[in-house]
């Protein structure tokens, strides 16, 4: 895949960033726990989004079952989560926003990737970019090879990918980190959530790098 030829590149991640994944994740882990037999403490797992999904299987399931129980999830969580699940507040905005400054977008996550696409055209948000199965400093290998100089994301992991691939690291307060555990990770600017992007960006644009810490 190409490199994007935008000098304006913006990262989001999904999962309580974009999207607020709680509702479909939480019925789809509610639906494996019968399916499997297997108790999982569904209220609990929504509280600790965003890693890879076998990090949260492991906590329920012995390690050899899990990537077994890893496909039966996605096979499962079309029919379950992408229905049940919103976009945050201000994720339109947000996106629609790089957009008009004359950027591209991009959605770097670790969901698995046809289950974020699924999420995305649900909602009506066109990124101009879906990579998933990427967590952490993986996710920098993605945000490098389209030149993107911003990363958006709700948990430290977001933080430190933006800072491994060299990107301005924006987080948003709307998942399982406060701002204090984003802003000590290392994030760049915090913001409540996402309807506070569109200003922020603006600011960015006109001093790149130099956008007042929230």
């Amino acid at each position: 895949m190409a490199r994007m030829a935008s000098s304006l590149t913006v990262g989001f991640d999904l999962d309580m960033t974009l999207i607020d994944s709680r509702p479909g994740i939480r019925a789809c882990y509610l639906a494996l726990a019968e399916r499997t037999g297997t108790f999982i403490d569904a209220d609990l797992a929504v509280t600790r989004l965003g890693p890879p999904l076998a990090e949260e299987l492991i906590h329920w399931f012995p390690a050899d079952e899990v990537p077994a129980v890893a496909d039966l999830y996605r096979e499962m969580y079309p029919s379950i989560a992408i229905a049940a699940t919103p976009a945050m507040d201000g994720a339109r905005e947000a996106v629609d926003a790089v957009r008009a400054a004359g950027g591209r977008t991009m959605v770097v996550t670790a969901k698995y990737e046809p289950n974020a696409k699924l999420h995305l055209a649900h909602l009506g948000i066109e990124p101009d970019v879906v990579v998933g199965d990427l967590w952490a400093e993986q996710k920098a290998a993605a945000l490098r090879e389209y030149g993107a100089g911003v990363y958006v994301g709700d948990h430290v992991g977001d933080v430190r990918g933006a800072r491994a691939a060299g990107a301005f690291s924006v987080a948003v307060a709307t998942g399982p980190c406060p701002a204090d555990e984003l802003r000590a990770a290392g994030a760049d600017v915090v913001l409540p959530d996402l309807s506070a992007f569109p200003a922020w960006l603006g600011g960015y644009r006109e001093a790149p790098g130099a956008a007042p810490l929230a």
